[in-house]
């Protein structure tokens, strides 16, 4: 009788979530002015806790579409620079797009493994990521290549989900979905959206890493629309996690439980629209 496989596979894990940001990262770009609605303020407020100033050199890590690599690009001005890396060869071409739709040649693109650096030492004055280093694997090992790309007294800003108690926008999908298809408990070590939400986990993976002075402060980021209908429409085509956890079932189950997930996702519309609770841990630390 084969054992049973109890340990994460990191290597296939990863290959998944490059398909999957290759197939969905067009729609998570077409959804930007949606998406940049729930996660600008944080965004710039993780800029201000990462103190980019005119002329550094930024690394943004898990980069996606382009945010916050595009934002930070406008802080650093032209005699700046900023690497955007992300493990999706697909979605870092839409950032270089949208970088050039705007005027930025400060900004440059390349597919690369956020917890395996291709980058000299000390080379960065600042390293963001922004909704990525929870769906790494190894999030300590991720940090200490961040540290080593650091300048001395650089800084590091992430940004995770909290928990999924304040995260009903995810938790609530994800457990239909999970149910649905008949997914198992999550094993030990596996990254996830909440997989370092509790209370002093990303203090403690920034220590572990070598961080210095890490802070973290909670952020509401609610997630309005006009309708459920309408959230799930961006969940459907945005959040490629989902998908991808019920990629097996038959295309008319996988419509049965998108429909089951707008039923439960009504109890949050009101006659001002639809609008879901989540909470952000923004976090920043020093080499």
């Amino acid at each position: 009788m084969a054992e049973q496989q109890t340990e994460f596979d990191a290597a296939r894990y990863k290959n998944a979530q490059r398909e999957q940001w290759n197939k969905d990262g067009a729609a998570w770009r077409r959804w930007s002015p949606t998406l940049d609605r729930w996660y600008g303020d944080m965004t710039r407020q993780m800029l201000d806790l990462a103190r980019i100033q005119p002329g550094q050199r930024i690394l943004d890590i898990a980069a996606g579409a382009g945010e916050p690599a595009v934002s930070a690009a406008e802080r650093v001005g032209p005699g700046g620079y900023v690497l955007a890396t992300d493990i999706s060869e697909g979605i870092v071409e839409l950032a270089l797009q949208v970088a050039r739709e705007r005027g930025l040649q400060q900004i440059e693109t390349r597919a690369m493994d956020g917890e395996k650096l291709d980058l000299p030492d000390a080379s960065f004055d600042a390293v963001l990521c922004r909704l990525g280093l929870m769906y790494m694997p190894h999030p300590v090992t991720a940090l200490r290549e961040w540290r080593r790309a650091l300048k001395a007294g650089g800084r590091v800003c992430v940004i995770v989900f909290s928990t999924p108690e304040r995260n009903s926008w995810g938790a609530l999908p994800a457990s239909i979905i999970r149910r649905r298809a008949q997914l198992p408990t999550p094993v030990p070590g596996q990254p996830g959206p909440f997989s370092l939400g509790s209370p002093g986990v990303l203090e403690g993976v920034f220590r572990q890493a070598g961080f210095a002075n890490p802070e973290v402060s909670a952020v509401p980021v609610p997630h309005r629309t006009g309708s459920a209908a309408e959230y799930v429409q961006v969940a459907r085509e945005a959040f490629g996690a989902f998908n991808a956890m019920m990629a097996h079932l038959p295309p008319l189950e996988r419509e049965s439980v998108w429909n089951e997930v707008e039923d439960s996702m009504r109890s949050f519309e009101s006659p001002a629209g639809f609008e879901v609770p989540g909470e952000c841990l923004v976090g920043s630390a020093t080499k």
